[in-house]
């Protein structure tokens, strides 16, 4: 019994500093985790916002086209699309708004 409380008494204070320097590594280990999460929230932030205000100006456009030019926005697709028709020889399905206005 004598011997094992010896044994106790010497291997104590190693255990005690292994625990330590395993704790201390575990602590460094979380902080790079934390610090890699951090930069990724970042980049994905600025990925985000950079995706909002593209939406931000798209929208800004299409108000100015519905509030500064009426609402003649039908008569401009017509436009294009009868544009488009010439240019693809009626190789499409043109929509008929007229049809529609009628009903």
């Amino acid at each position: 019994m004598g011997d094992l409380i010896g044994l106790v008494a010497v291997a104590a204070p190693f255990l005690m500093v292994v625990a330590i320097v395993w704790i201390a590594n575990q602590k460094k280990l979380e902080e790079k985790k934390i610090e890699a999460t951090a930069s990724q929230s970042a980049e994905k932030a600025a990925q985000y916002a950079s995706q909002i205000q593209k939406l931000e100006d798209r929208v800004q456009v299409l108000e100015r086209i519905v509030t500064d030019r009426g609402y003649d926005v039908a008569t401009q697709i017509e436009a294009l699309r009868d544009v488009r028709d010439v240019e693809e020889k009626d190789s499409g399905v043109p929509l008929e708004i007229n049809r529609k206005e009628q009903v």
